[in-house]
């Protein structure tokens, strides 16, 4: 179903018509593009350069425990940290060259980031099937946050 939607500028307002997906489109959609990675392949990733982006909620965190490689991102910044071009660029990401993994507690929040981590143009971005979740069942390192 098309739904409308207006976009406005200074001197005109155009109507277009947006194609409504739901979630489960969405998830599917973003993770045909990934070749994600089980708990096991990113602690491998990692140990040959690849970078764990944590993007749970402080709580979830603090519930939970940390990945000890991992670097910490609120979600709702996320792009803004990763995008070289940005002036909030935070340089342990590195480049759009960069193998970054992204984890959310159970895999799905991570996926749509990842894909859109691959439209800011990081071909190797991915996420962490099973998210911090599967990690930890895995029995890879968890420190307390």
């Amino acid at each position: 179903m098309l739904y409308p939607v207006t976009i406005g500028s200074h001197a005109e307002i155009m109507r277009t018509m947006v194609a409504r997906r739901t979630i489960d489109e969405l998830l599917a959609q973003a993770r045909a593009e990934l070749v994600r990675v089980e708990p096991h392949e990113a602690r491998d990733a990692i140990g040959r350069g690849a970078l764990l982006i944590d993007i749970r909620s402080e709580s979830q965190r603090a519930a939970d425990g940390i990945v000890p490689e991992a670097i910490w991102f609120a979600r709702n910044v996320l792009e803004w940290r990763c995008d070289p071009s940005s002036e909030a660029h935070d340089d342990r990401v590195g480049d759009l060259e960069r193998h970054v993994i992204v984890m959310c507690d159970e895999g799905y929040q991570s996926s749509l980031a990842a894909a859109t981590l691959q439209q800011l143009g990081f071909a190797r971005a991915t996420d962490l099937a099973g998210g911090f979740q599967a990690w930890r069942d895995a029995g890879l390192p968890v420190a307390p946050a």
